[in-house]
């Protein structure tokens, strides 16, 4: 009898931990939830379905523009000259006016938070020469990240038809620009003041409550439409572990804040992120041929994580390194070679790009010479 009411136990138990997940954000039509270190996806609902993305489709525009800046296209205090198209832009804006100068760090501030529809536009010409040419950029980025379910129209998320996107393509984009941090000082601002060109200010509000609601949101933004509703993708940190959520067409403001927190609730109450081994972990030396100098560190390129429920114990790890012959010129980040990290029974965790610890230089011919007396004087 025990046995057969601990059985029951269970299964209810089981169900009513699948409904639950089946309804983490009831209120909107799709939605997604992700770890953003190891890529897990920890909750997701009709997350392919194609939706208008609404102001989201500014988390695409972002990443380009912070790509721009990461290539020295341009940088954080290029100036910007607002067209007549960019400061005619309706919806959400910061009534910038044409012929005025701004810097990219204040374009920014106004996409980022306030959301305008003006300043995105701006940057678009920036960054593409013309408003088309950018749209064609963010497709072919999107592209790029193997996205099969987004097409954009616009820089900005105005509804247009053929405009659409997914809750799992907008992640898989916010994932990326995650990847430029200097962003998240950006869209952390919850309010702030931007100077005109007549030396009045304009307010700026972030459109994401959560950032000021919600311990640990630090981005990323919000989106309405009349036809997408109310949409917003949200990353929150907390401890050494960010999620990343997603909810696409609610009908207010305060259930689309309402599906995000159930989601980042469910993830820091059930996950935690465990350090497997830190990038600045010196795993061997290795030779360098041809180099200026002969011997070179290895370390991972990042972290390597491993996320696990909550109550999962803790697991030792070992390091298998796989690296080729490494010859300068080698700079640090450059992908040398490979970590296998096995657990305690020897199975595969998972494989890290390995690194070296500096930048070596090719030698010259001096060098040799240098080499050449050195072994000549010390016999070594």
């Amino acid at each position: 009898m025990k046995k057969i009411l601990f059985g029951v136990i269970c299964f209810l138990t089981f169900f009513i931990n699948v409904n639950a997940l089946e309804n983490l954000a009831p209120n909107s039509k799709s939605s997604i939830l992700l770890e953003t270190s190891t890529g897990k996806i920890l909750y997701e609902a009709n997350s392919h379905e194609k939706l208008p993305p609404a102001s989201m489709t500014k988390i695409m525009s972002m990443l380009l523009i912070m790509e721009a800046i990461d290539n020295n296209k341009l940088s954080f205090d290029s100036d910007v000259l607002i067209s007549e198209n960019a400061s005619s832009m309706g919806g959400s804006q910061i009534f910038l006016e044409a012929g005025e100068t701004y810097k990219v760090k204040d374009l920014l501030k106004g996409i980022a938070i306030a959301s305008g529809n003006d300043a995105v536009v701006a940057m678009a010409e920036k960054v593409g020469g013309t408003v088309e040419n950018f749209v064609n950029m963010m497709n072919e980025k999107a592209k790029s990240l193997g996205l099969k379910d987004t097409v954009f129209k616009n820089p900005h998320g105005l509804d247009t038809e053929g405009h659409y996107s997914s809750a799992y393509d907008m992640a898989m984009i916010a994932k990326e620009l995650l990847k430029h941090e200097k962003i998240l000082e950006y869209t952390s601002i919850y309010e702030d003041y931007l100077k005109k060109n007549d030396g009045s200010s304009t307010w700026l509000v972030n459109t994401n409550k959560l950032v000021r609601f919600y311990d640990g949101v630090d981005g990323l933004k919000t989106g309405f439409t009349s036809s997408a509703k109310y949409c917003v993708t949200t990353t929150a940190k907390k401890s050494n572990m960010r999620l990343l959520s997603v909810v696409m067409g609610a009908e207010t403001s305060d259930l689309r804040s309402k599906d995000t927190t159930n989601l980042l609730n469910y993830g820091f109450n059930t996950y935690k992120l465990d350090l497997i081994m830190s990038k600045t972990k010196i795993l061997g030396n290795v030779k360098v041929e041809k180099g200026k100098k002969d011997n070179v560190d290895l370390i991972l390129k990042e972290d390597a994580t491993s996320l696990k429920k909550i109550n999962d114990k803790s697991t030792d790890y070992f390091v298998n390194l796989k690296v080729d012959n490494i010859k300068a010129p080698v700079k640090t980040g450059d992908k040398v070679g490979t970590a296998e990290i096995l657990d305690n029974d020897g199975k595969l965790v998972m494989e890290s790009d390995v690194t070296v610890t500096h930048n070596i230089d090719k030698a010259n011919y001096f060098d040799y010479l240098k080499k050449n007396l050195k072994i000549l004087t010390t016999g070594f």
